[in-house]
């Protein structure tokens, strides 16, 4: 993977993020006043579980 590859998928993971506010910003509102309300041990859960998927993808995709 060479440099112009990763900002291709930076650049990709950033307007995929984007979509959500942009579209739905009341409900983004909420959403992150939800997730701000988790343990921080929940959050940890489900980031290690969201790296993991997406590095299986990456191994499975290259």
């Amino acid at each position: 993977m060479n440099g112009h590859t990763l900002l291709l998928a930076l650049g990709l993971v950033l307007i995929i993020e984007g979509i959500g506010p942009l579209l739905f910003p009341k409900r983004w509102q909420q959403y992150l006043a939800e997730m701000s309300r988790q343990p921080a041990a929940t959050l940890q859960w489900l980031g290690a579980g969201l790296a993991l998927v997406g590095a299986v993808i990456l191994i499975i995709f290259s």
